[in-house]
């Protein structure tokens, strides 16, 4: 895949959007227990102007969670990466993986999906014991 038109292909071809903007994506990726995570695919540009495609999904908000634990996972994980983003004025924990547009395809994308969602799933039913958050 070299564009995010590809990209959005590829999505629709496997998942039901539920936001689907000119450089943005989500999704729900269903889980165990009749649950869904919540995937939001974007295009990114480094400085140097190397296009990227983010991943990520929601976990809880940071103050449900310690930042040293954040870095302490981050530590052992294999794919992706714990990192805190905004949402309505509130900071929280987002599972994220950054893919390179020149090594990304289809399986590599699914990987990455196959593996954030549910990871991160586990970690909000870990910390947010009375609704799906995300």
């Amino acid at each position: 895949m070299e564009t995010f038109a590809e990209v959005r292909q590829h999505i629709l071809d496997n998942h039901q959007l539920f936001i689907d903007e000119p450089f943005q994506l989500a999704f729900d990726c269903p889980m165990e227990d009749e649950r869904t995570q919540a995937i939001y695919i974007a295009e990114l540009k480094s400085s140097d102007n190397r296009r990227y495609l983010r991943v990520e999904t929601l976990i809880c908000p940071l103050a449900d969670f310690d930042a040293e634990k954040c870095l302490r996972i981050n530590l052992i994980l294999r794919v992706g990466y714990l990192a805190v983003g905004d949402l309505d004025g509130t900071a929280y924990v987002k599972m994220c993986e950054n893919m390179p547009y020149e090594s990304l395809h289809g399986d590599e994308l699914e990987y990455v999906i196959r593996n954030v969602a549910p990871m991160a799933d586990r970690m909000e039913q870990a910390l947010e014991t009375e609704h799906d958050l995300a």
